[in-house]
């Protein structure tokens, strides 16, 4: 089967022209903050600032900044949102023109409306050109609202997919299911491929266990979204917080092994036929408590990267 290359857009990345790529990420619990690493052929990874948090995290109870995710606006301001504490009904948001100096930190209640509910985890967010608007989508469990699957999963969870849309980020959609392929689903991020757009998503079934990354086509960014494709990561090894590139003609898309705590990648071509290139790859602190926990890789000018480069110091400013 002939391979042919792909031209794509990630759900934390935009479409830009671009020269360099930027890592996302937290490590340990999240607790000090926002963390980059830049790369300038997607396979070795820098890590930036001296590896010192960028932005140090200031709302939700817990203060706690996972799972880092950031768009490029149509104007060049980033934005970003992420897990703000384990059991609320928020998710943190700022933005920054430069990833140095940031907005004040909001604390989004995107699960405000349902009292029971457990948690709002690893949100993302993409920009809907057809709508001009941002899309946002976490997950979350509701007690008893999906009895079929309860138990699937760790404790009491049982995420289903969620999200809202801004213009403005000060006017918010009501939120509203975002998708339940009927199993206990988290990590959602998009694929969009000459045109079509590909959800790609984790199983998050503990019993039995599968862990494990899938494919879905989507009509819409805000679906209806078609048929899972069979497991595309190793089977026995759990993974989460996908993300990816186009790397010339080839797709990237990295995870954290979470459960052997390191990070892993796998290239295709056709988003059929997989290869694991992940002793090819070189991430910052692999190894130690440090290393790159559940991150988003997006596409940057190179202008961006060189900046931040050269403030090795990394004297990050927050609006007061």
């Amino acid at each position: 089967m002939r391979l042919l290359p792909l031209m794509f857009l990630l759900a934390c990345g935009a479409a830009q022209a671009t020269d360099g790529y930027l890592f996302t990420y937290f490590t340990g619990n999240g607790q000090d903050g926002l963390h980059l690493a830049a790369s300038d052929d997607g396979y070795h990874w820098e890590k930036l600032g001296g590896g010192k948090s960028y932005l140090a995290p200031k709302v939700g109870k817990s203060r706690l900044m996972r799972d880092p995710c950031i768009v490029r606006g149509p104007d060049g301001v980033y934005h970003m949102v992420w897990t703000s504490g384990w059991n609320e009904n928020n998710i943190g948001y700022a933005s920054s023109k430069d990833l140095v100096n940031w907005s004040e930190q909001k604390e989004l209640p995107v699960m405000g409306h349902e009292p029971t509910v457990l948690n709002a985890w690893a949100p993302e967010i993409t920009y809907d050109e057809k709508r001009g608007e941002f899309l946002i989508f976490w997950a979350s469990t509701v007690p008893g609202k999906f009895p079929l699957t309860e138990g699937s999963s760790e404790e009491k969870y049982n995420h289903r997919m969620y999200f809202t849309t801004t213009k403005d980020f000060a006017h918010f959609a009501p939120t509203k299911l975002f998708y339940d392929p009927g199993f206990s689903v988290i990590d959602a991020t998009f694929l969009r491929a000459g045109g079509k757009s590909t959800l790609l998503v984790k199983d998050e079934t503990r019993h039995p266990p599968r862990k494990y990354l899938q494919l879905a086509a989507a009509a819409d960014l805000q679906g209806p979204f078609g048929t899972l494709g069979k497991p595309f990561t190793k089977r026995g090894l759990w993974v989460e917080g996908p993300t990816a590139l186009q790397i010339g003609g080839d797709v990237l898309v990295y995870y954290d092994a979470y459960t052997a705590k390191r990070y892993g990648a796998l290239r295709s071509r056709d988003l059929e036929n997989w290869e694991d290139v992940s002793e090819k790859m070189h991430f910052p602190d692999e190894g130690t408590a440090q290393r790159m926990r559940h991150g988003t890789a997006i596409a940057v000018p190179a202008a961006l990267l060189a900046a931040l480069r050269a403030n090795p110091t990394n004297q990050t400013k927050e609006a007061p």
